[in-house]
């Protein structure tokens, strides 16, 4: 088990103390074992390949992980060991990990708007022949830093209208379907290959979404005259939290398939997704010590700085929870309801969850909390000097399942 800093990508650094375990231990031996005061990410690899096998055969195309959602190294070497070959970076030190860790593997250069000098080493440098873009602007910069290459892959990437999806993605990225026609008939002038990328939203529990933005893709298509060699319905496929269960995987699969038959694609056109939380999620947990309770109100030492951000108040999850004794015993208690507050010296440090709990949790307890694979270590800040986490991997399963996620023989591993 490593102390690590989540401040930089690609290198975690401060290296600290570490545990020795013979073998992957369960979350409450690594917790006994080493009494962290500091967060302590609990890490499952071997959910991570299950997970990726199981979307990559689930998935009619090319799985891209995203990334950004968790970029531990360990969580990426996991992910290929499941098979995933494709990964969608939004930064050029993203391209940088992923090329350090895989030199063949597949990268694609997902943000919209990049930097000059990102594109040009990307491209020099990493070997990153796919961008996607939005604008004019952005096809006049690829091309200008590639040297006006001929070995691109250029994907548009078309603006929806907002969704029903938890996190809205519409405001920020994407061309209006006029603009996205002009773009793609200028693409195909000067790419090698040409895509149509669209995101429905994170967190996204309704399949029929992405058949309606594949409607509108059609008009696009329609309108632009030209064939694609892609087209990338994006990410947003949701996991289960508390109270909040998604369809089976396999619904949003059908629902894409129904889509891609009704635009009757070129036959070598290749569906992309780019999936985050639905594969890293519940691969992750993180345990907090409690440091003080006032009552209904339990001082963590983790909180909206660092991994619970979505806890807070600007999103309100409410990610399931476990009590681990100081004492190490496994007795039942009465649940109540509480909230957290996190170790910072601010007030806004607070989620109201409501997070149940054993009625007799005390200081000095620690609570496991599930479902934070995605968007955890990767949001993680140094706000206050609380910037200290340890990682460790384990052998649990997690808090929480998705259903359709895994096959009936993962689930049993």
């Amino acid at each position: 088990m490593t102390v690590i800093r989540y401040r930089s990508v690609p290198a975690p650094v401060n290296r600290g103390r570490a545990i020795e375990m013979p073998a992957l231990p369960t979350v409450d031996q690594a917790v006994l074992a080493g009494r962290p005061d500091e967060p302590l990410y609990c890490l499952r690899p071997h959910l991570l390949s299950a997970s990726a096998a199981r979307f990559t055969e689930a998935f009619p195309g090319d799985v891209l992980y995203a990334v950004k959602c968790n970029p531990e190294p360990n969580v990426l070497k996991s992910l290929w060991e499941g098979g995933l070959r494709h990964f969608d970076a939004a930064s050029l030190n993203e391209v940088a990990l992923v090329r350090g860790l895989f030199p063949d593997a597949a990268i694609h250069f997902m943000h919209p708007v990049k930097t000059r000098s990102a594109i040009r080493q990307a491209y020099d440098r990493f070997g990153v022949r796919d961008f996607v873009l939005d604008t004019e602007e952005e096809l006049t910069k690829i091309l200008e830093e590639t040297g006006d290459a001929r070995d691109l892959g250029l994907v548009v990437r078309l603006a929806l209208p907002k969704g029903n999806a938890i996190y809205d993605l519409s405001g920020k990225f994407g061309a209006a379907a006029g603009d996205a026609a002009d773009l793609l008939r200028a693409c195909r002038r000067v790419g090698a290959r040409v895509g149509l990328s669209f995101h429905v939203g994170s967190q996204c529990l309704d399949p029929s979404a992405y058949e309606r933005a594949m409607m509108l893709a059609g008009a696009v298509l329609d309108a632009a005259g030209v064939d694609i060699d892609v087209l990338d319905v994006g990410g947003g496929f949701p996991v289960s939290y508390p109270n909040e269960v998604p369809p089976p995987l396999e619904d949003f699969v059908a629902a894409i398939a129904r889509g891609s038959q009704r635009l009757r694609l070129p036959a070598h056109c290749r569906l992309w997704c780019e999936p985050g939380r639905a594969l890293v999620a519940p691969a992750q947990s993180i345990v907090v010590r409690v440091v003080a309770r006032k009552g209904g109100a339990l001082y963590i030492t983790d909180g909206i700085y660092g991994s619970l951000s979505d806890a807070g108040p600007a999103v309100g999850f409410c990610f399931p929870v476990r009590l681990i004794r100081a004492d190490g015993s496994q007795r039942d208690g009465e649940l109540r309801a509480y909230e957290f507050f996190g170790p910072t010296c601010d007030s806004a440090d607070r989620m109201k969850g409501p997070f149940l709990l054993p009625a007799d949790a005390r200081e000095g307890d620690w609570i496991e909390i599930g479902q934070l694979g995605a968007y955890g270590t990767a949001l993680r800040t140094g706000f206050n000097g609380f910037d200290l986490a340890s990682l460790v991997e384990v052998s649990d399963r997690p808090l929480l399942e998705t259903p359709g996620y895994l096959t009936a023989a993962q689930q049993a591993a």
